[in-house]
């Protein structure tokens, strides 16, 4: 049964702190292992990969059969039915057209003392996109991570999806080619993510690496940070739900099982003030279980981690949110936007019964890389931002140098910097000279 918590009760606090330190992440230390992998295939490359590929996926390649030839996207892709298609290009056009507002501006000015200043965006030349594989993979993944980073101005964009046992998912396939991905490796696990932190003979490195994946690979993330950058370690997914007493709770319990199908480890929280609404919505879960194709999965998640919390008001389950910081955030209330102003700390914000979290997983258009187990207290989701760098620029005229450089040269001798201070005043004692003369 999911834990039923209500704010009325002498023990919440200690009961809500209980529920938020639960730990849904996968215990299991693989960074041993993942280290090792990760050496091996620097020292060995595209053989360390192919050995790899043979004993995890029961795949034998070769290092001109990792990558997906154009022949052969070209055939899977044909597979793919239209209305899928249409599906997906739809979503391709939204998530383009919300990310394309992301791009930020350049900007240069003179400030009072001469000096021009600013600063200018650049993207990373190389992308390593990420995507779980088989049957079970996602399109929308690809979707999330490949065109923000095509709209930033990435020059080379390259997806490693496994494919085990050979299986193919044509809809990955589209979605690369619709999103303008350049390399698709059938390759997975840590051994990919050291392939495209360091490079093989056949898999040139990248500089970004993003996209979800098992407990390998967010350790293998991990490991190669610094050498490479990365967009975040995701937790198991979840959602929160502030509803008020007017909502269909069996719409709510659909949103719920929305998140809890994903992954036994997901986490699905009800907040609402109205103890009539908690009920019906967990008769309606209890109900809907038994229905879905991933009972089992569904039904550990709720079990586990479903939490259900009666408030004294809508005011109280918006503060108790922010402790949350959930991934998603769904309003379910009668003024949704009011209640948003008063939420500060969520991945996603959904607003109102008619935007259920299941439409942003794949076509309203922001991203669904989101922040979890509650690090949306100081991260965000993916965006462009996750593809460019700012570089700062400045330009000092000799009038600007002799206006600001005395002090740079004090802060310097204070900091017992002598050569910096030295490289300042050299260049003021010139000018000096050249007005004295």
């Amino acid at each position: 049964m999911p834990v039923e918590l209500t704010t009325a009760a002498a023990d919440f606090e200690a009961a809500f702190a209980r529920m938020l330190s639960a730990k849904r992440e996968d215990s299991t230390d693989v960074s041993d292992t993942v280290a090792a992998i990760i050496a091996d295939v620097r020292a060995r490359g595209d053989a360390a990969v192919i050995d790899y590929t043979a004993r995890f996926d029961q795949l034998p390649l070769t290092p001109e059969t990792l990558r997906f030839s154009a022949a052969e996207i070209a055939e899977q892709t044909a597979r793919v039915a239209p209305e899928d298609r249409a599906a997906l290009e739809l979503a391709a056009e939204r998530i383009r057209a919300y990310h394309s507002r992301q791009m930020p501006r350049d900007e240069s000015w003179t400030d009072a003392a001469g000096a021009t200043l600013g600063w200018r965006w650049g993207a990373v030349s190389a992308a390593g996109l990420y995507v779980p594989g088989g049957q079970a993979s996602y399109p929308s993944s690809v979707l999330m991570n490949a065109i923000p980073a095509r709209v930033a101005g990435v020059g080379r964009l390259v997806v490693c999806v496994p494919t085990p046992r050979g299986e193919v998912n044509p809809l990955v396939l589209l979605a690369c080619e619709l999103a303008g991905v350049d390399e698709i490796y059938r390759i997975g696990g840590a051994q990919a993510i050291a392939a495209l932190a360091y490079g093989t003979a056949t898999i040139a490195p990248v500089d970004k690496i993003t996209g979800p994946g098992n407990a390998y690979v967010a350790a293998a993330k991990r490991q190669v940070f610094g050498r490479v950058g990365i967009d975040m370690i995701a937790g198991p997914s979840e959602v929160l739900i502030i509803a008020d007493g007017d909502q269909n709770p069996d719409w709510l319990a659909l949103d719920l099982m929305a998140q809890a199908e994903h992954d036994a480890d997901a986490q699905s929280i009800l907040i609402t003030p109205d103890p009539a609404m908690a009920r019906a919505v967990a008769a309606s879960v209890e109900a809907l279980i038994p229905t879905l194709p991933r009972a089992e999965i569904a039904g550990a998640s709720w079990r586990d981690y479903g939490t259900i919390i009666v408030t004294r008001d809508l005011d109280e389950a918006a503060a108790l949110s922010d402790l949350i910081a959930p991934e998603h955030l769904e309003l379910c209330v009668s003024d949704p936007e009011a209640l948003a102003e008063k939420t500060h700390h969520a991945g996603a914000i959904f607003l109102g019964a008619y935007t259920p979290e299941a439409v942003g997983d794949y076509v309203s258009g922001p991203n669904h890389v989101l922040p979890t187990a509650r690090s949306a207290r100081f991260s965000s989701g993916l965006s462009v931002m996750d593809f460019l760098k700012r570089t700062t620029v400045a330009r000092l005229t000799p009038a600007a140098l002799a206006a600001i450089g005395p002090s740079a040269v004090r802060l310097a001798e204070s900091e017992g910097l002598q050569a910096h201070g030295r490289s300042v005043s050299a260049r003021l004692a010139g000018l000096n000279d050249r007005s004295g003369a």
